[in-house]
């Protein structure tokens, strides 16, 4: 993944932000549109661009475009660099390869300290019962 390509690769679209705000939200346009075309850039890898779509496929349009919004702030700059940061955690935490998972057994100390816990367990409510008259 080349960070600076694919920020060169963002395109960004001001649009005026919802919600209460009075006379300035109706002037102003401060919330960003961030997209980026995901098959089309030239800063991912065929591989990484299949494992983005295995893994956030479902927030791709159907052209192959990642869409994000922001609008947490009044600064359309600072609004700006969160949809990045935001924009490039999603991409690394996309890429991130999981590790597999080893499968152990369980050691003998801890089957014999289940095995006592079920046998007092089932001591416990034996004893619950009525007792016996001989």
């Amino acid at each position: 993944m080349n960070k600076s390509q694919l920020l060169q690769e963002l395109n960004f679209k001001a649009v005026r932000s919802s919600g209460a705000g009075g006379q300035h939200v109706n002037k102003v346009s401060t919330k960003i549109d961030l997209s980026f075309s995901v098959e089309e850039s030239n800063g991912l890898t065929v591989i990484e661009k299949e494992r983005i779509n295995d893994k956030i496929g479902h927030r791709l349009t159907k052209e192959g475009i990642l869409q994000m919004q922001c609008d947490e702030t009044r600064s359309q700059h600072r609004n700006k660099e969160l949809a990045i940061a935001r924009f490039l955690n999603l991409i690394e935490d996309a890429l991130k390869v999981k590790k597999k998972r080893r499968k152990t057994k369980p050691s003998r100390s801890s089957i014999e300290k289940r095995l006592k816990h079920k046998k007092k367990n089932a001591q416990k409510k034996t004893n619950r019962g009525k007792p016996q008259m001989d």
